[in-house]
């Protein structure tokens, strides 16, 4: 594991408070994202980790408000930089996308015009935002930032179907830096790369953080990604928060039973030469009808009585790492719930 990044003299950036996201389907309501709070740091770049449907995704387009029909966000509250981003009207939320927070997409080729060169998609972000910026200077800005990320002026007269992946998801970053936006929202950045261009891609974000300041929330299921990447990482189970924590601590010493599972069922994290995969047992759950309580318990190895009645919340354990387990939690248990030892 590399160095982190851990100055933050700046403070928070963004604070999301009992966030939750609803889903209308014809079986009933579906909880993707229930209560969920967290913090992103000025600066730092926070991994958002979790299996497949757990709600990673929903987070960071709920963050940007771009839940569409027929989720919604039915409570909770966003704060940018000391405003409440739920207050804001269609032409705030327009400036917000883009110039204060980007998201790049997980399959580029789907989110880029197939019949617009990549110079005109830079100067349409720019000039739809800035209507003041002349078509000359818009350009210049688009090849200043494109050979910043190492792509050549001359590519920018090319389609996207005339890129490579990587390329194209270079582009995707530009487009979500084009407007010097605070918060860049990688949802899955790498999924379609190979190795060597994940790699320099990783190695941009992190140059793109160093010099501009810019902090970056990590939305994968790669925990080997964020275990290079990430100064923080965010593990979500079935649109609960199970643990947060700098990578150190939830890597060397996790508290979480699902982490702790998750950990071990990765090759080459946590794996001693002797030591078999983990299989964690059973399956996720059906967020139609989710369990009550603790939405772990019953694929749990140290479920207690409580965990079943009652959601644990979550709790400080030390230096801002956070666990939502009734496991940390004994002075606030119901006096009936039997004490058991905390198996690592």
């Amino acid at each position: 594991m590399t160095q982190k990044h851990t100055e933050n003299t700046n403070g928070t950036l963004v604070s999301l408070r009992d966030l939750s996201v609803t889903y209308k389907t014809r079986l009933g309501d579906v909880s993707a994202v229930d209560g969920v709070s967290f913090d992103i740091r000025r600066g730092e770049i926070l991994g958002l980790v979790g299996e497949s449907g757990c709600g990673k995704s929903t987070m960071g387009r709920a963050l940007m408000r771009m839940i569409s029909p027929p989720g919604y966000i039915s409570s909770g509250q966003i704060v940018f930089d000391g405003e409440d981003v739920m207050t804001y009207d269609e032409q705030r939320l327009r400036d917000f996308r883009g110039r204060r927070v980007s998201m790049i997409f997980q399959d580029p080729m789907t989110s880029l015009n197939p019949v617009q060169r990549i110079d005109q998609h830079v100067v349409e972000a720019i000039q739809v935002h800035e209507a003041e910026t002349s078509l000359h200077k818009a350009l210049e800005r688009a090849k200043a930032l494109a050979e910043r990320l190492g792509i050549r002026a001359e590519r920018l007269n090319n389609y996207p179907h005339q890129l490579s992946g990587g390329m194209r998801q270079r582009v995707m970053i530009s487009l979500g830096l084009v407007l010097s936006a605070e918060l860049v929202v990688a949802d899955e950045a790498t999924t379609s790369l190979d190795v060597i261009v994940e790699a320099n891609l990783l190695d941009q974000l992190r140059e793109l953080r160093d010099e501009l300041g810019v902090s970056i929330l990590m939305i994968t299921h790669n925990i080997a990604l964020v275990a290079e990447l990430a100064d923080r990482i965010a593990v979500m189970y079935a649109g609960h928060m199970a643990e947060i924590g700098s990578v150190y601590e939830v890597f060397d010493e996790p508290l979480h039973p699902y982490t702790q599972g998750l950990l071990r069922s990765v090759p080459n994290i946590r794996l001693d030469d002797d030591e078999e995969l983990y299989k964690m047992p059973g399956e996720p759950p059906n967020l139609t009808h989710p369990p009550s309580g603790c939405r772990f318990h019953p694929r749990c190895p140290h479920a207690m009585a409580v965990c079943s009645r009652e959601q644990p919340p979550l709790l400080d354990t030390g230096g801002g790492h956070l666990v939502q387990c009734w496991l940390y939690a004994k002075h606030q248990m119901p006096a009936d719930a039997p004490e058991r030892e905390v198996s690592r």
